[in-house]
């Protein structure tokens, strides 16, 4: 991915047409922002949903594997030699402005640029000050932010019986039941309690009931269908019944989730707007405080789960 062990942060950015799908793990940390469209991401233990303005958290060394349709994306690379981060396993957050906007004005420095490239204009593209300083500010954002994980995951499981089960729900949200799940994978009910259970500690009820939000989240990001017709689509029944499961789980309504994703993104490659300024203030600062953190430590859809490769 790097063309220089100079550079210690950049970025990558997916324009996926056709479906993107493949494990694999890298040396750097990487946060992948959906800008549009509606990507998807597997762990080996967890399937992560990535909606538009939501960031996927991917620890260096973790193997996953991204499935990206018809959507594109901003992923920003750091060397864990250079930045510290608490968070040590994958996770979904929400993006506020200051970091969408930052994160998209940090394409002009792609991962695989040579530390000693620059541009006639004299904008940097290598590891100069400003890229330097900017990649600091932005982790700080970052940082705060993984404090803050959205309920966007679901789990999985190597147990074939309970990979079949979660396939099966996920086919048939509509109308999934205890009984009908039981027959297609042909176990008992009891086997399927003790089973999902073992494998995912939480109910296959439980589960039902989490995979129709979550398709639900994906439904009002990505597809114009009202809220009452989301429900029904999923398995809820009603608009109503959809609201007080959505906000017990998100803590906001269909249509305010839907609304606040609605807002336009600013061009890639855009500066940050003004209105970021206290924050990216904030964000200098945490800066500072990663490189005191660093100085002391030195006396790092919906379809089937993708095959994995070894």
């Amino acid at each position: 991915m790097r063309r220089s062990v100079g550079v210690s942060a950049g970025t990558v950015e997916h324009r996926a047409t056709e479906p993107i799908s493949y494990w694999h793990r890298h040396d750097l940390h990487e946060i992948e922002y959906a800008v549009d469209g509606l990507a998807e991401i597997y762990t080996p233990t967890t399937h992560y949903l990535l909606p538009p303005r939501h960031a996927a958290w991917i620890p260096a060394g973790v193997e996953h594997s991204p499935l990206l349709r018809d959507v594109t994306t901003i992923a920003v690379f750091f060397d864990p030699a250079e930045f510290a981060f608490p968070r040590t396993r994958t996770t979904i957050i929400s993006v506020p402005p200051v970091l969408r906007e930052m994160m998209r004005y940090a394409a002009r420095w792609p991962i695989w640029r040579n530390a000693d490239e620059s541009d006639a204009a004299g904008e940097g593209t290598g590891d100069g000050a400003e890229a330097n300083a900017f990649f600091h500010a932005l982790a700080g954002v970052v940082r705060r932010q993984l404090a803050h994980e959205a309920p966007l995951s679901l789990p999985v499981s190597d147990d074939p019986v309970v990979r079949d089960v979660i396939a099966y729900t996920a086919a048939h949200l509509v109308d999934a039941d205890a009984a009908s799940v039981c027959r297609a994978v042909g176990i008992s009910e009891r086997a399927l309690r003790r089973r999902f259970a073992a494998a995912l500690g939480q109910t296959w009820r439980d589960h039902l009931r989490q995979a129709r939000l979550f398709r639900a989240m994906a439904m009002l990001s990505t597809s114009t269908m009202s809220v009452g017709e989301i429900a029904v689509e999923v398995g809820f029944g009603s608009g109503s019944a959809l609201a007080r499961a959505f906000r017990t789980w998100t803590g906001e309504s269909p249509s305010e989730y839907r609304e606040r994703w609605l807002t336009p993104d600013a061009p890639v490659g855009s500066p940050p707007s003004a209105g970021t300024g206290d924050e990216f203030a904030a964000a200098r600062a945490d800066a500072h405080a990663d490189r005191r953190i660093r100085h002391r430590s030195a006396s790092r859809s919906w379809s089937s789960q993708p095959a994995r490769s070894f």
